[in-house]
């Protein structure tokens, strides 16, 4: 905070005049702004549809209760496919994220433009959502599970790349430093240096992501990448409510229990 004086006793502000000016200025541009959105999506939505909303609402509600329970006995295979898009997704990404990671990160690289080109790698695959992947792949290789495992895995790389890169540049150099004074070569080095370090986080990142795929999983399904997600849009558009309640349902024990596995698996390695 600045320091006046008045009278040879200094005098501490939480802001000068130009700078309480300056902040005022930000709140009335910000307004501005607020306001002008405000009026933009006002003209281009349609008010009738927005109140009638709750109704809408209700009325959807009525009509997926009560859950036809026996239609879940068609979707433990299209559960099981969820299961195995996001796990073998996973799997797919981190084998393909250890190499990129090391080529990322500042103190494994062999060259600063082979550093650029992983670090676009990343970017270029946390850029693209998984449903935009999964679009793009059944465009190209036709519906499936093959198409959702590959969006997931696209999807997944630069996440566990990026996490796992910076767990590499911030392990201790000491052992590496020990370990190339008795003349061990890079492999070594790599090896009994910094992979002992990042273990624990690359367990740690691929739980965490694999947690996260089995949410990503299920969506990919509506644009026919295979999972319960295909259940789920062909019910939609049979207008059969009552089966999307269940779909609902299995969807919600399905994350609870990623959520208490991947739990129960972080606990263990810590």
């Amino acid at each position: 905070m600045p320091v006046s004086e008045r009278d040879g006793i200094p005098i501490w502000r939480k802001r000068t005049p130009r700078q309480a000016l300056l902040t005022w200025l930000a709140w009335i541009a910000g307004l501005v702004i607020l306001v002008i959105c405000f009026r933009f999506i006002s003209g281009q939505t349609l008010w009738f549809f927005v109140t009638d909303a709750p109704q809408q609402a209700a009325d959807l509600v009525d009509r997926m209760f009560p859950p036809r329970w026996e239609y879940a006995n068609r979707l433990w295979g299209a559960l099981w496919d969820t299961i195995n898009i996001a796990t073998l997704g996973t799997l797919m990404a981190l084998v393909i994220s250890v190499p990129v990671a090391f080529l990322a990160a500042r103190n494994t690289t062999p060259h600063p433009i082979v550093r650029g080109a992983a670090l676009f790698v990343i970017v270029f695959s946390r850029s693209v959502n998984s449903l935009i992947w999964a679009l793009l792949l059944v465009s190209i290789i036709g519906p499936g599970v093959l198409a959702g495992i590959l969006a997931i895995g696209l999807r997944s790389i630069g996440f566990c790349s990026k996490l796992l890169f910076e767990a590499i540049e911030e392990t201790d150099p000491r052992p590496m430093e020990a370990l190339e004074s008795t003349g061990a070569s890079g492999a070594q080095v790599t090896s009994y240096g910094i992979v002992p370090q990042v273990m624990p986080a690359f367990a740690g990142i691929s739980v965490y992501r694999w947690d996260i795929n089995i949410r990503e999983s299920t969506v990919v399904g509506l644009v026919g990448a295979g999972g319960i997600g295909l259940q789920l849009d062909a019910s939609i558009n049979s207008l059969a409510w009552d089966q999307v309640s269940v779909i609902f349902a299995l969807i919600v024990v399905l994350v609870i229990g990623s959520e208490w596995v991947s739990a129960k698996i972080r606990e263990a390695i810590r």
